[in-house]
């Protein structure tokens, strides 16, 4: 019997929304080919399985495509799920994150690009995380414990809203969610889905991103 191909994963590196995906797919032992996209070069066989243009996307063996990526979260989990996430799971507070925080962090991080007062943005987001860190100080993680989907959702974005002034974020009065910040950045699974990779070419070998913490090899 012929083995079937690796599905095929469109990525970027910082993409807040291209690591969430990798999270799941690294944790669930997902085994996939990655392929790093350039965004201003972005290749023909992406744009032909997602004319949308945006990552990530997940070309699936028999050519099916998801390209959103708290459903490829859902795909990779609903295969194997080994720690639980999809039990910890909170679709109203991811909901907030990719409505009205991602629209404060786009226009704090990019004023230029969206004529907008980024400190009165950073005011609004700054609500946001209050949430998450009252949220956080009851157990730890958004759903208790353990981390889970909410967390893995959520966290690329609080990472990428930190960086635009780490100065000022680590100023602020959120403990918690500080803390569970830089535990999920010194872990061994999100070190796993942050290697660098070159643009991928049509004709390039295949990357593989597998084992159980996302483990690229050729």
């Amino acid at each position: 019997m012929t083995a079937l191909p690796d599905p095929v994963l469109y990525s970027f590196r910082r993409c807040p929304y291209a690591m969430r995906a990798r999270l799941a797919l690294a944790v669930s032992g997902t085994r996939c080919e990655l392929r790093e996209v350039k965004l201003s070069a972005k290749p023909e066989a992406m744009l032909a399985a997602s004319p949308k243009g945006t990552v990530p996307v997940l070309v699936l063996p028999d050519g099916a495509v998801i390209d959103e990526s708290i459903d490829i979260m859902r795909h990779a989990l609903a295969g194997c799920d080994p720690e639980g996430w999809l039990a910890r799971d909170d679709a109203a507070l991811i909901a907030r994150n990719d409505g009205p925080f991602k629209h404060d962090l786009d226009r704090y991080k990019y004023p230029e690009r969206h004529g907008s007062d980024a400190e009165a943005h950073r005011e609004k987001g700054l609500a946001f995380l209050r949430d998450l860190d009252a949220r956080l100080a009851d157990a730890g993680q958004l759903c208790g414990p353990e981390r889970g989907l909410a967390d893995m959702a959520i966290m690329p974005f609080v990472r990428q809203f930190a960086a635009v002034d780490r100065d000022w974020f680590d100023a602020q009065p959120l403990p918690h969610l500080q803390a569970w910040l830089a535990g999920h950045l010194v872990s061994d699974l999100f070190g796993a889905i942050m290697m660098r990779l070159l643009p991928w070419q049509l004709g390039d070998p295949p990357v593989a991103f597998a084992l159980s913490l996302g483990v690229p090899g050729q």
